[in-house]
């Protein structure tokens, strides 16, 4: 098991979860806090679950599922950056996190496509 990158991901969660805190509670917000919190969470929770794989399958399978996560966490991260919050310093940290994961992610599921 990676300790790194499960250490990385639960650390992106966290962080995810803090910063959401700050952001306005309009209708609009709230969609966007809802999913990005699932996706966070959500991509380090299926990385953990990965670690106990019942095959290289099963294996595979739920770290492809990280990934979606990830790429979705990083997707809403783009339009919060996009509406200008005015956090764009610990904005653009996370953003820049959730494109390093995304691609740390993407590289073990190239990795076990071979």
């Amino acid at each position: 098991m990676d300790v790194d990158l499960a250490e990385r991901l639960l650390r992106f969660a966290v962080n995810t979860i803090k910063f959401l805190k700050i952001l306005s509670n309009s209708p609009e917000y709230s969609i966007i806090k809802y999913q990005l919190t699932k996706s966070a969470s959500s991509a380090g929770a299926n990385y953990e679950e990965a670690q106990a794989a019942s095959s290289r399958a099963d294996f595979k399978n739920t770290i492809l599922i990280s990934l979606r996560e990830m790429r979705e966490s990083n997707y809403w991260y783009k339009i919060i950056n996009e509406l200008d919050t005015g956090q764009n310093e610990r904005l653009l940290s996370l953003l820049d996190e959730s494109e390093q994961l995304k691609k740390i992610l993407g590289s073990i599921c190239s990795k076990l496509q071979k």
